[in-house]
């Protein structure tokens, strides 16, 4: 795991779903060294994710789920760095309403993702949506949360394809599992720990959102 960084591009771009739109900032995270980088969330505007990434090789271009701002141009970057597109099967809908007859690889639960000698491994979190993923790197006490888990509480469950019961299930089983002092890197705004984030799972419950 020698020179293993985490780096973030922050893109602006509108979220659509069921009429609605949403003007969002999006965390684009590269997971990698100074050869080889795993792109996570390619949203809204290639340019800068090209630049950060620079003349690295893209192993693979993962999408934590198939809201249109958090795949805006992963096939596009996919094809302009020869990486593959994963994307969990459960959000092949949601997937096909913003690139309908594109391809991506299916990924699927305690997957590894190899990078800079180390993996990524993916834990399957449905709520935020039915194939919503997030990223663990033990090894940097780490992990990608996509819109699953924020600071403050768990993703929006207000609109189609997402379930509220089902999101806590998946934070209380799944991510509240993980070490106390794992760093969560999240989809949209600033980070937060596991620690902070579990002593406050009841409240989430009884306000019911």
């Amino acid at each position: 795991m020698s020179g293993l960084r985490i780096e973030r591009v922050v893109t602006t771009g509108v979220f659509e779903l069921d009429g609605g739109t949403w003007d969002v900032d999006n965390n684009v995270w590269l997971i990698g060294d100074d050869s080889e980088v795993v792109i996570i969330d390619a949203a809204h505007d290639e340019k800068p994710i090209v630049e950060a990434v620079g003349d690295r090789n893209v192993l693979a271009v993962v999408c934590t789920h198939g809201h249109n701002d958090h795949v805006t141009f992963a096939p596009k970057i996919g094809e302009h760095v020869c990486a593959p597109v994963l994307l969990h099967p459960g959000d092949q809908e949601l997937w096909e309403m913003t690139h309908p007859g594109e391809s991506f690889r299916r990924v699927t639960d305690a997957e590894r993702i190899a990078v800079a000698g180390t993996a990524l491994k993916v834990i399957h979190t449905p709520g935020h949506s039915p194939g919503s993923i997030c990223l663990h790197l033990p090894e940097a006490k780490s992990l990608f949360s996509g819109d699953t888990l924020f600071a403050g509480g768990p993703g929006a469950t207000g609109r189609s394809f997402s379930d509220f019961p089902t999101i806590i299930d998946s934070i209380r089983d799944r991510l509240f599992t993980l070490p106390e002092d794992t760093r969560v890197y999240t989809g949209h705004g600033d980070g937060t720990t596991i620690s902070t984030e579990a002593p406050h799972l009841a409240q989430w419950i009884k306000r019911g959102h």
